[in-house]
């Protein structure tokens, strides 16, 4: 009894020191936000108090510097965003559900393929890529989440693959039954029972999409499109000075929706890839 409360005490001591070390960049990240410049390096975890207290003033310097409006950008980042989650989780559900239930060769050589897509780094196909996306007309915010359905392809498919796997096939026939088509049988029978699935991977989607830098850097024209992440990477003075506090301000406002979407849905990410990879 003694070695499993010592056994305890010790993982919570561990597990402590790591969620320590996972919360201090965040911790930063709001503390100098509202930090005058000048003291974000020399005092980087000191409290905004007194001299070093910027108030607000950091937030409004980064959403008004330059002359690409900081709501543009915050636009942008919602409809690639939007789009792009959208379209991976009605796609790639759909084909996992084909994939799952149609048994054959073909279906088995697409699903390893997707599979095999997961562990390709971004970097050995982003110049072919970016070549390829201005090539089709896909290098504009409505657009680039089609780039974005193929690279968030291979974790969605292998997810639900795994989930739809586990639903018994005799629910299906029984809507087959009762007169329900394939289209019907998906959106009234599959979709409803995918929910904690999709819910998990739309937020690991949304979290990559809202997040990625290289991709729309790439692939849009950055002088008249640009997400949060490209806007932030701007925030540049003369001589290359970066507002280092206005940075740390607009990255505060950018991980604020993706912390608050996280923390409301956050129970069905271990439901959805628990089903998704264990069951099947």
């Amino acid at each position: 009894m003694k070695k499993d409360i010592i056994r305890k005490t010790i993982y919570s001591v561990v597990l402590a020191f790591v969620c320590i070390i996972w919360v201090l960049p965040v911790l930063a990240v709001v503390i100098n936000s509202f930090k005058v410049n000048t003291f974000v390096k020399t005092n980087t975890f000191d409290l905004p108090t007194g001299e070093m207290n910027a108030g607000f003033s950091n937030f409004v310097k980064g959403m008004t510097f330059g002359n690409y409006p900081f709501f543009k950008s915050v636009m942008y980042s919602v409809v690639i965003t939007v789009l792009s989650v959208g379209l991976i989780l009605l796609f790639t559900s759909m084909a996992a559900w084909y994939i799952a239930r149609v048994d054959n060769m073909i279906c088995k050589i697409v699903y390893f393929l997707c599979v095999f897509s997961m562990v390709v780094p971004f970097q050995m196909v982003m110049f072919t890529l970016s070549k390829t996306a201005d090539k089709l007309k896909l290098n504009t915010p409505f657009t680039i989440p089609i780039v974005y359905l193929g690279f968030g392809a291979g974790l969605a498919i292998f997810m639900f693959v795994g989930f739809v796997k586990s639903i018994p096939l005799e629910i299906e026939e029984a809507a087959a039954i009762d007169g329900c088509g394939p289209i019907g049988t998906y959106f009234m029978v599959v979709v409803p029972m995918l929910k904690p699935t999709l819910i998990s991977v739309g937020i690991l989607e949304l979290m990559w999409v809202w997040n990625d830098y290289l991709l729309p850097y790439l692939v849009l024209d950055i002088n008249e499109y640009r997400t949060i992440p490209i806007h932030i990477q701007y925030l540049k003075g003369s001589y290359g000075t970066v507002d280092l506090g206005a940075t740390m301000a607009l990255i505060l406002l950018s991980i604020i929706p993706v912390i608050i979407f996280y923390l409301a849905c956050q129970k069905y990410i271990i439901k959805g890839v628990a089903a998704g990879a264990v069951k099947g």
